[in-house]
């Protein structure tokens, strides 16, 4: 490999060397997650219990607490809170999970970049790796609970994979730019921090999008996590299809946050090993 040869930068390239790439990719996912809890003695259960426990905590401030309620039916329960709450937590904490991750990936794993043939592209995929498996830990006691609460589970729930690959693409998007700019300029991992607890905020997680007055509905709406939440409480909890249409034009804008991001990435990359 040539040093001084300009890192494709193309979406095509992004694709090529995710597949090219696939097999490190899932072996350094694996070794972060169990690295996580190495050492603990509950081991990975600890990534079956924090989104219980948080669960538990966020449902007794709001629902008890500060007694909200979500509408959705007359007779609506604390548990039924409990499960709609938990569906903006997990979309929420995939992209809270890589953005806040990013801007310290390429700094914590000097050694990499001054290895001229490591990928270094594949370290966003690792975290992204890492936030799906708690993701899809939560999804799964999300509908241990739905199993256990309502007896049933909505045919719709296999729709879920489908409703979060736009969000998977800007996440990757974010996580590339993020990490490049994050070796320039250490400032950013503190302002990432800030940045996903207002989005949180500014997001229908603990509440419904209908809560707000009409003229501040259409501003929520221009948040892209507010799609992905109510699409995924269709398919999750309620058993509605998704809006295809609206889907597929998150998916563009997905996709061409991850090109921008890719390219920015691959055209900063060579200047790494300077700075650090």
């Amino acid at each position: 490999m040539n040093p001084h040869q300009p890192y494709p930068a193309t979406p095509v390239a992004m694709f090529t060397s995710f597949w090219r790439n696939r097999m490190l990719i899932w072996q350094m996912t694996r070794r972060d997650v169990v690295g996580r809890y190495r050492g603990s003695i509950m081991g990975l259960a600890w990534s079956f219990f924090n989104p219980l426990l948080m669960l538990a905590t966020y449902t007794f401030v709001f629902s008890v607490v500060f007694r909200a309620r979500w509408g959705v039916s007359g007779e609506e329960s604390r548990a039924d809170f409990a499960i709609i709450l938990f569906v903006g937590m997990i979309v929420y904490g995939l992209f809270a999970e890589c953005v806040n991750r990013a801007p310290g990936i390429i700094i914590s794993n000097v050694n990499y970049v001054k290895k001229v043939v490591f990928p270094l592209e594949i370290l966003p995929w690792v975290a992204l790796g890492s936030a799906i498996f708690y993701s899809l830990v939560s999804a799964v006691v999300l509908l241990l609970a739905q199993l256990i609460i309502n007896q049933t589970l909505p045919w719709t729930s296999v729709f879920f994979p489908l409703v979060m690959l736009p969000l998977v693409f800007a996440a990757m998007g974010f996580g590339w730019f993020l990490a490049a700019l994050g070796v320039f300029l250490r400032d950013i991992g503190q302002i990432t921090g800030i940045f996903t607890t207002v989005v949180m905020f500014v997001s229908p997680v603990f509440y419904p999008v209908t809560a707000l007055p009409k003229e501040y509905q259409g501003l929520l709406r221009l948040n892209p996590l507010t799609l992905i939440i109510e699409e995924s409480r269709k398919v999750l909890v309620f058993g509605i299809l998704p809006e295809w249409r609206s889907l597929f034009v998150a998916l563009v804008l997905g996709l061409s946050i991850a090109s921008i991001g890719f390219w920015w990435f691959q055209r900063t990359r060579k200047g790494f090993a300077d700075v650090l």
